[in-house]
């Protein structure tokens, strides 16, 4: 990246932990093959720290950032106006700083896309279990109900935290129900993971997986989760979280600048980065999708 002058535009992104995050990766590679004298930066914020360190980023002139774990809540709640599915879900992953501070969710759309694009599944009529109901989680679950979905079954450790999940899909015909953290999986189309289980190598209760389900865990460091090896060993198609980040910063990054994201250059970007740590189990790219790289099946 060229050294910064005043007129560089900065974003970035806020969580805690954020060491972790591809993001500045991700959106520098963007921003770089459009031409645009942006840079993105990590934050890292503690939750206590959030609504001040929100203040001074838009003090500071700021375009905007995004939030990640564990602010996506306090975002929304930090924001001066939501976007239609910020509201519905509770939860922001982008805040614009643009004389208000309009919070905004790309990560239902950009659920939506990678659904599409990588495994090319229809929810249309189909169930799926879905591990957590946080924000990551509530919008997963809208893009599932949007979709078509016939039955969502939620996998949560305190079922008060399934009122938001309800919340957000109200007025959608998809049946919900809660389900406990050990339930069979057989009987799902669709499974998908939206909480931390597995970023340390632990497992989530996984009986009943077989061939011909598709299995999604959104955490995308480290590539290879318990999840992600587990389902393949079953016959699963399974895929990380790459897909997601990729299509969710895509649209943010459209949001802000007003133009089309170079998204093979962004996937691009972040398979380097990851295929630097051999933590990561990455071992070649697939020829079906920029998105997708594994040798047993697509790993977005």
């Amino acid at each position: 990246m060229p050294n910064p002058t005043a007129a560089t535009r900065v974003a970035g992104v806020v969580g805690w932990p954020i060491e972790h995050s591809l993001s500045p990766t991700i959106h520098n590679a963007a921003y770089r093959a459009l031409g645009l004298d942006w840079s993105y930066v990590a934050f890292p914020v503690t939750p206590e720290d959030f609504p001040a360190a929100i203040d001074g980023l838009r003090a500071a002139g700021l375009a905007g950032v995004n939030v990640t774990l564990p602010h996506k809540e306090a975002a929304a709640a930090a924001a001066t106006a939501l976007s239609e599915d910020a509201e519905r879900l509770r939860a922001a992953n982008v805040l614009t700083f643009a004389g208000e501070i309009a919070g905004d969710n790309t990560d239902c759309l950009g659920f939506s896309r990678f659904l599409a694009d990588d495994p090319g599944v229809d929810p249309t009529g189909r169930s799926a279990l879905l591990f957590g109901a946080g924000g990551a989680g509530r919008a997963c679950a809208l893009a599932l109900a949007r979709g078509g979905l016939d039955h969502l079954a939620v996998a949560v450790r305190e079922p008060a935290r399934a009122a938001a999940l309800r919340s957000a899909l109200e007025g959608l015909p998809t049946r919900v129900e809660l389900v406990e953290l050990g339930a069979d999986l057989s009987p799902f189309d669709l499974v998908v993971n939206a909480t931390p289980v597995g970023q340390g190598g632990e497992s989530l209760p996984l009986p009943g997986l077989h061939a011909g389900q598709i299995v999604v865990d959104l955490i995308y460091r480290p590539a290879l989760t318990p999840l992600v090896e587990e389902a393949r060993a079953a016959g699963a198609q399974a895929y990380g979280g790459l897909g997601l980040l990729l299509h969710q910063a895509a649209l943010t990054i459209e949001r802000w600048t007003g133009q089309v994201a170079p998204l093979s250059v962004m996937s691009a970007a972040a398979l380097a980065e990851l295929a630097e740590d051999p933590k990561q189990g990455f071992e070649t790219e697939s020829p079906r999708s920029m998105l997708t790289i594994a040798p047993e099946g697509p790993l977005a």
